[in-house]
């Protein structure tokens, strides 16, 4: 019977001890992956999820940052277009006021100028009736002589003409 005890040269004891070591491996495998592999395993998904949310954030960052450069060049256009179109206004703006301005002028022009020549009839109105006066004066004094001498005609042509070259040819011909 001893040959049947040993098996593959092996004792009872030593297959006994083998059995139980194997038992506490097992336990202490199931007492250590409940006490460590457990965490490791929950971190290592953790950091997994948290990496995944990493690169999920990296995506829509690198989407948002295209739609915003999509943009950013649309509102480029678009400024060029309104500078564009401030600078339109403004020349329109800048044509108005010089053709008001030139209206204004000329306007001011013209009322000077009819200023000017209402001033100038009333210098012709006044020098017309300084000249009425002067003739009438002339005459006066040509009545004066004609009664005081009692002289024919010749002598009253002589009268005018000395009267005319007294006051001046310039009077008359202006």
């Amino acid at each position: 019977m001893e040959e049947m005890t040993r098996l593959f040269n092996l004792d009872a004891q030593l297959f006994q001890d083998t059995i139980l070591l194997a038992i506490a491996v097992f336990f202490l495998f199931m007492a250590l992956s409940y006490l460590l592999f457990n965490p490791v395993r929950t971190m290592l998904k953790n950091r997994q999820e948290g990496i995944a949310n990493d690169i999920k954030a990296a995506e829509d960052d690198k989407k948002d940052a295209a739609a915003l450069k999509a943009e950013y060049e649309a509102k480029l256009k678009d400024i060029d277009k309104e500078a564009e179109q401030i600078l339109s206004e403004a020349r329109k703006k800048a044509q108005m006021n010089a053709s008001r301005i030139e209206g204004e002028a000329k306007e001011e022009a013209a009322r000077i100028i009819q200023t000017a020549n209402e001033e100038a009839e009333l210098s012709k109105k006044r020098a017309m009736d300084e000249v009425k006066q002067e003739m009438i004066t002339v005459a006066s004094m040509m009545a004066a002589k004609v009664v005081a001498a009692n002289i024919d005609a010749t002598v009253q042509d002589a009268l005018v003409e000395e009267t005319l070259k007294e006051m001046g040819d310039s009077t008359w011909q202006s």
